[in-house]
């Protein structure tokens, strides 16, 4: 498959920031025609390398060389000069232009001193059909779907000559159906001679579509290995440092009577416009209901407003029967409820704070930690290092501030709070996002041995896999609305992206 040598080549990249070094003696190579996978958690290197490769950052130290002579890349304007693309996970378009205005900007056609509308319609439409990237060049690109625009992003890469397309989490904000569509894309492109480096975190993709994975971890590079001699335990152990186990294993549901229920529930966003549509749904004891859906379609806010952090503009939610529409997230809590949110820096941690004081967030105003006024610190520290324990919080001491700890450790925190106090409900909010793979692991043992203790937990994540794995019924959300319920045993990732995009087939709907 490879010719002589590799297009590009990283040779002993290394960089640092004031607290940490970010790339440590990093060598990467990628061939013509090749996808390159580059894998590992989160703030193991990737995007730092990528960044240096296309000239956002610049190497302490390293040598980058580009078909067979040693470059400098000090500007994006630079990379993409050399033939060096990079599709960012969040698109950089212009949402009220049309798609070959946006593909085209910043070299655009000229007729004379004027713009040559026509000319860039003709040459967008040309170049979409030479690499099959099938896309209308004068529809507005705030009308068209997240995969439609993502071709705009690669047609732009393409339109300015890249031989080198860096791919970063091109699958996060899909559909099953536009993933298998970008898979297809991926493989048109290498047949013309394309290189892609793949930034990804989902092992599964990168089995389906890689030539070679590079893994990173803690800025290092790992090991690189071929697709056909390795599996996906394999990689995730070079992740990790150690076995991990990917297949859940659980037994059935044994669903008891409703404890949340949310009747015809309205909402609107930060802009004052409608996000949640009439949602309705319960979840009962012992059970794990899923909602799933592209990234943006309501699923935040329903979160905030059954978590008391956004007032709903109409409908009903009860809890074990006792009406909580409205009620403030403290009064939600004291209900029972367990909270992990989206963000474990913005709404999960007080990062400033102690281990030991964000393990009692939420109960610091109760016996035994509340003497009168003032906390004893001395209840605090005993029950802290019972939970550091119990959920396996790698820190030296209670005593460490939580921004000092990994991603992983800080969500193993979370979990430990809003777990610990016994909650009737636990709502669960993209509960591994940013996660390794070991974490992850952790982190769906801990729901699904709530599950089983009879709790009812109301799971929300984008990682379509994730919601497959775990749940026991599955809500699909699509536009503010719920749109179909299924049982989890006859669920296929086909059915759900259909349902994602709004295609809806009540004949397969569960009763």
């Amino acid at each position: 498959m490879y010719l002589i040598e590799p297009i590009l080549t990283m040779e002993n990249i290394t960089k640092r920031f004031p607290s940490v070094l970010a790339n440590d003696n990093v060598s990467f190579d990628l061939f013509p025609g090749e996808i390159h996978a580059l894998v590992g958690e989160n703030g193991a290197g990737k995007s730092t390398l990528m960044n240096i490769l296309f000239g956002i950052l610049t190497p302490d130290n390293g040598v980058i060389k580009y078909k067979g002579g040693q470059v400098t890349i000090d500007s994006p304007n630079s990379a993409i000069k050399m033939g060096i693309g990079m599709v960012h996970q969040h698109f950089k378009l212009v949402p009220p232009l049309n798609v070959a205005e946006n593909i085209v900007l910043g070299s655009e056609p000229k007729a004379g001193l004027k713009f040559d509308r026509v000319k860039a319609y003709k040459e967008v439409a040309a170049l979409a059909k030479q690499y099959g990237l099938n896309i209308d060049p004068k529809a507005k690109v705030a009308d068209i779907s997240v995969g439609m625009q993502q071709r705009v992003e690669i047609l732009k890469t393409l339109y300015r000559g890249a031989q080198v397309i860096i791919l970063d989490e091109p699958t996060a904000v899909l559909t099953p159906q536009e993933t298998k569509e970008m898979f297809l894309i991926m493989k048109s492109l290498v047949s013309q001679n394309k290189s892609i480096i793949f930034i990804t975190h989902k092992l599964n993709e990168v089995m389906e579509t890689a030539n070679r994975a590079t893994v990173m971890k803690r800025g290092k590079n790992a090991g690189t290995v071929k697709i056909s001699e390795t599996s996906t335990a394999q990689l995730a152990e070079m992740m990790v440092g150690r076995q991990v186990l990917l297949d859940i294993k659980r037994g059935s549901a044994n669903p008891g009577e409703s404890v949340l229920k949310v009747v015809s529930v309205c909402a609107n966003d930060d802009r004052k416009l409608k996000a949640v549509n009439g949602v309705s749904f319960n979840v009962r004891k012992g059970e794990i209901l899923g909602i799933a859906g592209v990234e943006g379609n309501g699923q935040n806010e329903l979160v905030e407003v059954l978590t008391g952090l956004r007032k709903p503009l109409s409908g009903h939610v009860y809890l074990n029967g006792k009406e909580i529409t409205g009620k403030t997230a403290r009064k939600i809590k004291d209900e029972k409820v367990g909270y992990i949110p989206e963000d474990r820096h913005k709404r999960g941690l007080e990062l400033d704070f102690s281990i030991s004081e964000n393990l009692i967030l939420g109960i610091h105003n109760k016996s035994p930690f509340a003497k009168g006024i003032m906390i004893d610190y001395e209840k605090v520290d005993e029950y802290a290092d019972t939970l550091i324990k119990k959920y396996d919080i790698r820190t030296p001491s209670g005593e460490v501030k939580a921004k000092s700890l990994s991603g992983g450790n800080q969500q193993k925190a979370v979990l430990a709070r809003e777990l610990e106090t016994d909650p009737t409900l636990i709502i669960a909010s993209q509960p591994t996002r940013g996660l390794d793979i070991g974490a992850i692991e952790f982190v769906h043992n801990q729901i699904i041995k709530q599950r089983d203790s009879g709790k009812a937990v109301l799971l929300i994540s984008a990682e379509l896999s994730e919601i497959m794995s775990l749940s026991d019924r599955i809500a699909v959300m699509y536009e503010g609305k719920i749109v179909s319920i299924i049982d989890a045993k006859g669920a296929t990732e086909e059915h759900l992206g259909l349902l994602m995009a709004g295609v809806h087939d009540a004949s397969k709907e569960a009763k």
